[in-house]
Order: C-alpha cells, then structure tokens, then sequence
C-alpha cells in the first residue's frame, strides 16, 4: 500500500518536473515500496541521503501543486462526473460521455 496516497498522486502528475535523482528515489519509495535502507543500498547512498531526497522531492510536488493545482483540477472534474452521472441515472448516452471524458483526464 501506498506510504503516503497524496504525495503518489501528486508524484504520478508531476514526476517530469522533477530531478532525476527525486524521480528515481520517489518512484522507488512510492510506487515500489522500498525501505530507506534499500534504496540506499541499490543506489550507493547513505540513508540520511535517500531520506532529505525523499523530502526535498515532497517539498517540490507541493510546490508544483500550489503552483499549477492539477491534481486539485482533477479532483474536481472528478467530482463533477460523478454528480453528472448521478443526475443521469438511467441515461446510458450521458453516463458513456461522462466514461469517455473519465478516459481522457
């Protein structure tokens, strides 16, 4: 399970924005669940080192996010669809356009 669900969100928007060192450790630390000591192990660095590059990368997705607000963005939309499909109840046009335009964000 996810170490922390915002920030993988946030990470999975905005990781291009990021250095390759953070990208690489976020990406180990979230998405492939590694401890601070194997990430330290794989990639020849203290602990401590992997540690403020975890939080140094956390720093700039909330800056990203404060910056550009996609992940709020995309919550909203979300929110929005699923208002629209529940006001479409039985209509099975609107619920395929609200899945399509799901599709899309």
């Amino acid at each position: 399970m996810a170490k922390d669900l915002e920030n993988t969100i946030l990470f999975d928007i905005y990781a291009p924005l990021l250095t390759e060192k953070q990208r690489d450790t976020l990406d180990l630390y979230y998405n492939d669940d590694l401890s601070l000591g194997e990430i330290a192990e794989q990639s020849d660095r203290t602990r401590q080192a992997v540690l403020n590059c975890i939080h140094a990368g956390e720093v700039r997705l909330t800056e990203l996010e404060q910056l550009m607000g996609l992940a709020d963005r995309f919550r909203k939309i979300s929110k929005q669809l699923d208002t629209l499909e529940e006001l479409a109840g039985s209509e099975p046009e609107i619920y395929e356009i609200s899945e399509r335009i799901r599709k899309l964000l």
